[in-house]
């Protein structure tokens, strides 16, 4: 799977080898801030999300933001990737509801 980005280099074969996208996912598990912020993109329509994320990334390039944030952002535009990243965070933001101490 390609996710070419302007002024990147060849991306992983798949974005389990990007530790950004982990991250990212991990960090939306771990804040209900962001889970809920991810959940709204990744539950868009497929051109209006692909679209947001198009530009968002552009964006990012033109501020020069860390490259490997641009390319886990840029996996958010594919189906399949969104539809498996929007699984995990629904997952496990309702599981911590249930976590006891």
């Amino acid at each position: 799977m390609s996710h070419a980005t302007p002024g990147m280099s060849a991306s992983p074969a798949s974005v389990g080898e990007i530790d950004t996208f982990i991250g990212l996912l991990r960090t939306a598990c771990d804040d209900p801030k962001i889970n809920e912020q991810l959940q709204k993109l990744l539950s868009m329509p497929d051109a209006r999300r692909q679209g947001l994320v198009q530009r968002w990334v552009t964006d990012m390039v033109m501020a020069k933001a860390p490259a490997d944030f641009i390319q886990a952002i840029a996996c958010l535009a594919d189906d399949k990737v969104a539809e498996k990243a929007y699984e995990v965070i629904y997952t496990c933001q309702r599981q911590s509801r249930w976590r006891i101490f």
